[in-house]
């Protein structure tokens, strides 16, 4: 005796929902993992201007933060290693960007003014944010 399947196989039908749920779960993965991921850098709080202006030229960028520290490229450094940056800088008549913390006293931005002018850099900026953000 043979019995007969009534089971048939339907082409082209594809269930979304599981695929949906994958997608999903990845997306909230992709969005709890990506606020983990931090910059690396010196923290400054930058001054607030009302008429500040965007730099776009290249520029040799001098980081103090609120403990009067003067960083380039994630690094501290000594006077000396600072007056040797700046005078390759004015050998390559590249501008300076002082990014000072709104903590950092006022005497040692001058002071690293003071330093670029001595070596004749006259491009000169400083960081600050917008008024508004």
């Amino acid at each position: 005796m043979r019995f007969k399947r009534r089971v048939s196989i339907e082409k082209g039908q594809l269930d979304v929902a599981p695929l949906i749920d994958v997608v999903f779960n990845l997306l909230i993965f992709f969005m709890l993992t990506s606020s983990f991921v931090f910059q690396p850098g010196i923290k400054v709080n930058l001054p607030r201007a009302l008429t500040s202006e965007v730099v776009q030229a290249e520029n040799l960028i001098l980081i103090i933060n609120k403990d009067n520290k003067v960083y380039v490229e994630d690094r501290v450094l000594t006077d000396e290693e600072l007056k040797s940056r700046l005078n390759l800088a004015a050998r390559r008549s590249q501008s300076i960007l002082i990014k000072a913390d709104r903590l950092a006293f006022l005497g040692e931005v001058v002071r690293i003014w003071d330093l670029c002018r001595k070596e004749n850099i006259e491009k000169i900026n400083i960081a600050t944010t917008q008024e508004g953000e």
